[in-house]
């Protein structure tokens, strides 16, 4: 999205990999730190079809929500940073089956490859992740210190859309931060010192390395954040 930056001005792309063709409906049951934006990297389909397909007129989801998805498991675009173990994970296959439909005797993949998934599991019941009631309590997969900057949607131009369609205009309350993806994994929840628990939701042009920008609605507390160092833990 387009954002208004108190310290730095970003600019978010992302690329993502497509499925096509078949599809099978299933039902999927919202974790805490679940975003629609990661519900529907694992199945597959864009936001807006998730919005469309469960009458949503925003982004904001709920623990325990039961949302309605269609994972579509016949073919697989390869995009940027894809693996085929990732690929394999995210429709319920093994990495021995996608070799064996394409005729592979490599994992070595590349973006534009097409992966046939016939055959892939589309569960009934999805996977479910723990419920943590704190950060302190979670599994921590990594630690870092990091510059941190503060920006808000609410500027002229601002589509209030980040670059994995959190809708923070409509959420204000959302915690998101921008990272770089190459550090922080989008979809990650990430506890930032003085901010609490986040959604890694967006990235920028000048967000690179060990930085991240932190939402924050008010314009003023925005500029009170300033730009500091401070400690993360990403949590997943």
């Amino acid at each position: 999205m387009k954002k208004h930056i108190i310290a730095i001005a970003a600019i978010a792309v992302l690329s993502v990999g497509a499925a096509g063709q078949a599809s099978a409906s299933s039902v999927h049951t919202v974790q805490s730190g679940d975003t629609l934006w990661s519900i529907s990297q694992a199945s597959n389909v864009s936001v807006e079809e998730l919005q469309t397909l469960n009458d949503l007129d925003s982004t904001l989801i709920y623990p325990s929500q039961n949302l309605k998805v269609e994972n579509k498991v016949d073919t697989y675009v390869v995009a940027k940073g894809d693996t085929l173990i990732g690929i394999a994970n995210k429709n319920g296959i093994s990495v021995n089956e996608l070799m064996k439909w394409n005729n592979s005797s490599s994992d070595l993949i590349h973006p534009g490859d097409q992966l046939v998934l016939q055959g892939s599991k589309v569960d009934s019941k999805p996977a479910t992740k723990p419920v943590h009631t704190s950060a302190t309590a979670d599994p921590v997969a990594k630690k870092l210190t990091v510059t941190a900057t503060a920006y808000t949607a609410n500027c002229e131009g601002c589509s209030g859309i980040t670059s994995t369609g959190i809708d923070i205009r409509s959420n204000p309350n959302q915690k998101v931060i921008a990272v770089d993806p190459a550090v922080i994994p989008l979809g990650s929840r990430v506890w930032v010192e003085g901010y609490g628990e986040a959604i890694a939701g967006d990235i920028g042009s000048a967000i690179k390395g060990d930085i991240i920008d932190v939402f924050i609605p008010d314009e003023q507390d925005a500029l009170e954040w300033g730009r500091k160092t401070v400690n993360i833990k990403i949590l997943d």
